[in-house]
């Protein structure tokens, strides 16, 4: 079956008419602000003391299984994020690594979980709309029954946050929804309500931006009062305050993000990249969007293929009849 350039053409053309049903919601897309209620974290890696209270609680929270290490299947010891864990303490080290929050012979700590960012990528690279971001809260939210392990979203978070589970029949992606089933319920994040020293601040992130500004302005060594659980919850710690790098990571990389991080050491001590501004989305929105989102230009496409199979099969069918037509006049002759 040959397939000319012309008739791929004329299908393709045909297929155009798909976008006057989606060319509405696609003139709709826009870069996402942050949602006025938003929700988020702020953790304060000078506050952590590497207890790991916060990935027990999130694990019985969501009914995460253990991860075992080196063949043992006794201690939970995840070493990284997983299907199976959904936030985990990290630690850095320095050289002798004797003093806290120090650069030089230290070490901190730091927490790994989903950033919920403003605009994000993983969204926006869904085809299925399986990952969703809350027009309220903001959390990024996932539809395991609406995904079909693409993977997309892993390839696009620029944090590398998702995981896939293949430990299911049916594998699924894995990542933190800020305990969204119990803000449902008027509570809050488990790993926030478990930290015993107010590392995790669970808050509304405007709340949470007002909190780190009075942070950064603290004098160092001197002891002030630090909200415990949540920003509004009512319960303090008081502690002599650190010096604090004069920046909050998350508060506006790639368009900003719900879970910010405060320290006293270079974020580049962790891991956490230094990025631009302005979203991933925000750069390519055009492309990604009418790609995957919209999927105007592999419907256009389709429609191409569809016309060309018909056309030939039409061609084809009209063939055979011609040649028994001509068989059969044969054999009467």
């Amino acid at each position: 079956m040959k397939i000319k350039r012309r008739d791929f053409l004329k299908g393709a053309a045909g297929g155009m008419a798909l976008l006057a049903l989606d060319g509405q919601d696609a003139q709709a897309m826009t870069v996402q602000a942050l949602p006025p209620e938003a929700l988020g974290i702020l953790f304060d890696s000078t506050l952590c003391v590497g207890c790991n209270a916060c990935m027990t609680a999130c694990k019985d929270a969501n009914n995460m299984q253990p991860d075992f290490a080196d063949g043992q299947d006794i201690w939970d010891q995840p070493v990284d994020l997983s299907p199976n864990t959904l936030n985990i303490i990290k630690k850095f080290t320095s050289g002798t690594g004797e003093t806290k929050d120090a650069e030089v012979n230290g070490y901190a700590f730091i927490k790994r979980q989903c950033l919920h960012c403003v605009d994000p990528s993983c969204v926006t690279a869904c085809p299925v709309s399986a990952l969703l971001k809350d027009k309220e809260t903001g959390i990024v939210t996932y539809n395991k029954n609406a995904c079909i392990g693409c993977r997309y979203c892993q390839v696009a978070c620029p944090y590398n946050i998702p995981k896939f589970d293949f430990n299911h029949i049916y594998p699924e992606i894995v990542k933190c929804q800020l305990c969204d089933h119990l803000i449902a319920e008027g509570k809050v994040s488990a790993c926030c309500s478990a930290c015993p020293t107010g590392a995790s601040l669970f808050g509304k992130v405007e709340d949470l931006y007002v909190e780190t500004r009075r942070r950064q302005q603290m004098v160092p060594g001197t002891i002030y009062e630090y909200p415990v659980t949540s920003i509004d919850s009512g319960l303090t710690h008081s502690y002599p305050a650190p010096e604090y790098i004069p920046h909050v990571y998350g508060k506006e990389e790639l368009g900003g993000t719900q879970v910010m991080y405060m320290s006293a050491v270079g974020f580049d001590n962790f891991a956490l990249p230094a990025y631009p501004k302005e979203s991933f989305v925000s750069m390519s929105s055009g492309i990604q969007y009418a790609i995957y989102k919209g999927m105007v230009y592999p419907l256009v496409v389709l429609a191409g293929l569809v016309f060309m199979v018909k056309k030939n099969k039409q061609q084809e069918e009209t063939k055979t009849a011609e040649k028994a037509k001509d068989k059969k006049e044969e054999n009467h002759e």
